[in-house]
């Protein structure tokens, strides 16, 4: 692809690095950002900017937030001790969308995946399995999605914490396996969450 101008050409290359952005739709993103007014182009680099910069992780759950303590960790009408696990971000916010649970969340950040380097070191496992040692959590909902990194993840876990005093549990597998979370529909992941099974239970499917 020819460029006419090497800072267009710049823009471009840094564009198409983000997910699912190739170099003609980057391009396309450039150009769009090039017609606008000045005024919106920076807004938008500022917003960046201003993320990246000031953007936190809940000391408790690890969820995304703009204070110390997100917003859900912090509501004191949430159950406390109902701990849903999820891989990250847009899996609460599926969930909260569903408005079909009340308890609290911990995002582990990923999932075990050797493949891909990731061990159970990467992850906010180690927190987890100290709240539950801690008598903090009577029911832990396993929330990954049903493929085979997902399931390693929930039942290297459930062994961290098998003997503890803490219910396990897992969706209902009315989400297909192997679907990512984030794409289910709200009415089929808020009935999966209702309608959750004994994690052991899952190991016998």
């Amino acid at each position: 692809m020819e460029f006419s101008s090497k800072l267009l050409e710049k823009a471009v290359n840094e564009m198409s690095q983000l997910p699912g952005v190739g170099k003609r739709t980057a391009l396309r993103l450039v150009l769009h950002l090039l017609r606008q007014p000045a005024d919106q182009t920076n807004l938008l680099a500022s917003a960046l900017q201003t993320m990246r910069s000031e953007i936190k992780f809940c000391k408790s759950c690890h969820n995304i937030s703009d204070t110390n303590l997100c917003d859900i960790c912090a509501n004191p009408h949430r159950t406390e001790d109902i701990v849903c696990v999820v891989e990250d971000i847009r899996d609460v916010m599926a969930i909260e969308n569903t408005s079909s649970f009340r308890g609290l969340y911990h995002v582990l950040g990923g999932k075990i995946s050797p493949m891909d380097g990731i061990g159970p070191n990467d992850l906010n496992i180690a927190s987890l399995v100290e709240k539950v040692k801690q008598g903090k959590i009577k029911e832990l909902i396993f929330a990954l999605s049903s493929t085979m990194e997902g399931d390693t993840t929930n039942f290297y876990i459930f062994k961290q914490i098998q003997g503890l005093d803490v219910v396990t549990t897992t969706i209902a597998r009315g989400i297909s396996v192997g679907n990512e979370l984030e794409y289910t529909d709200e009415v089929t992941l808020g009935r999966s969450i209702m309608n959750r099974i004994p994690f052991e239970s899952s190991l016998k499917l």
